[in-house]
C-alpha cells in the first residue's frame, strides 16, 4: 500500500471532531488499517524517507534496511512541533537479515544497514494510524529521495522488484504487509506550501495516481524525472516510494486516490494480495 506521512495530519486529526476536510484522509488510514487487521499482518516493512535526521547531508545511503531488535520514535523537534510522541517499536531482524542477504548482499541491491536508527515521522505515522497500538513489528527501508543525487527512479522499481522475489523466497512464515510512505506533489517552505486545499501541482497528481490505478511501471518510471519531480513541488521526490510499491504488486492498484486536503493531495494507494 501507499499511505501519506505529513505529521501535521496527526496534530489536526489528534482530537474530535475531525475538520470536515480531513475526514476522507481519515476514513482511508482507517480502510487501510482495517485491511491490514483482516489479513493478520505479522510485520511491517515501510518503505520511507528519513527527513535529515538520522541520515543527513554528510552521510545518506541510497537505500538502508533498519535490523534493530526495537527501534525508538521519534525525535524531539517532531515532539515539540507537531504533538508525536516517544513510542518505541519492535523490530523483525531475522526478516531484516534475509532482506539484507544473510552473510553477503544480494547481486540486485547494494544496501547500507543500520543497528541503531531512531525513525523519524515517514515511518511512524503510517504505522501509528494504521497500527494504532504499534504491536507489530517494522522492518524500516530508508530511500534517499531528499539529498540530490538521488537514486533514479529505475532504482526504486528494482527495489520494489527485489522485495517481492526476496519476500517470497524466505526460508521462514511471515505475513508482509508492504506500505510505502511519501507525497504526491508537496512544497515545503516554499511559495506552494499548503495551499488550503489545492495541489501546488495538480497535473502531477493526477499522472501519478493514474500510474498507480493502470498498473503503469514505465509510465511512472518515465515521469519521475529528478527534474519533473522537483517542478512538482521540493519533496515531491519522497513520490518515488510508491514506484517502489507499484513494482512490488506489478498489476493496476485496488483503490488509488489523491485526497484533497488543507494540506495537498494525500496519496492512498492499495494493492490486493
Amino acid at each position: 500500500m501507499g499511505v501519506p506521512h505529513n505529521p501535521l495530519l496527526w496534530r489536526t486529526m489528534g482530537s474530535s471532531p475531525i475538520p470536515p476536510d480531513l475526514t476522507r484522509t481519515r476514513d482511508n488510514f482507517d480502510r487501510f488499517a482495517a485491511g491490514i487487521s483482516d489479513a493478520e499482518v505479522d510485520v511491517l516493512i515501510v518503505v520511507g524517507s528519513d527527513h535529515l535526521r538520522q541520515f543527513a547531508w554528510g552521510n545518506s545511503p541510497a537505500f538502508c534496511v533498519g535490523k534493530a531488535e526495537a527501534f525508538t520514535c521519534t525525535f524531539e523537534n517532531e515532539i515539540r512541533t507537531f504533538g508525536l510522541e516517544p513510542w518505541e517499536m519492535a523490530g523483525d531482524p531475522e526478516l531484516s537479515a534475509w532482506l539484507l542477504g544473510d552473510a553477503e548482499l544480494q547481486p540486485d541491491i547494494d544496501f547500507s544497514m543500520s543497528n541503531e536508527w531512531v525513525l523519524d515521522h515517514s515511518f511512524t505515522i503510517p504505522a501509528k494510524f494504521m497500527t494504532p497500538d504499534l504491536d507489530i513489528p517494522i522492518v524500516p527501508i530508508h530511500t534517499n529521495a531528499n539529498i540530490p543525487p538521488i537514486p533514479r527512479a529505475e532504482r526504486y522499481a528494482a527495489l520494489g522488484r527485489y522485495l517481492r522475489r526476496r519476500i517470497e523466497a524466505a526460508p521462514f512464515e511471515r505475513r508482509v504487509a508492504l506500505i510505502a510512505s511519501g507525497h504526491l506533489a508537496t512544497e515545503i517552505g516554499g511559495p506552494r506550501q499548503f495551499l488550503g486545499g489545492g495541489s501546488p501541482d495538480q497535473e502531477f497528481d493526477d499522472a501519478a495516481v493514474g500510474w498507480m490505478k493502470n498498473g503503469d511501471i514505465e509510465g511512472a518510471v518515465a515521469g519521475c524525472t529528478f527534474e519533473r519531480l522537483a517542478a512538482a513541488g521540493n519533496v515531491t521526490g519522497q513520490f518515488l516510494n510508491f514506484v517502489t510499491a507499484l513494482a512490488a504488486a506489478n498489476k493496476p492498484a485496488s483503490f488509488a486516490e489523491g485526497t484533497p486536503s488543507r494540506f495537498a493531495n494525500g496519496p492512498f494507494f492499495w494493492w490486493d494480495a
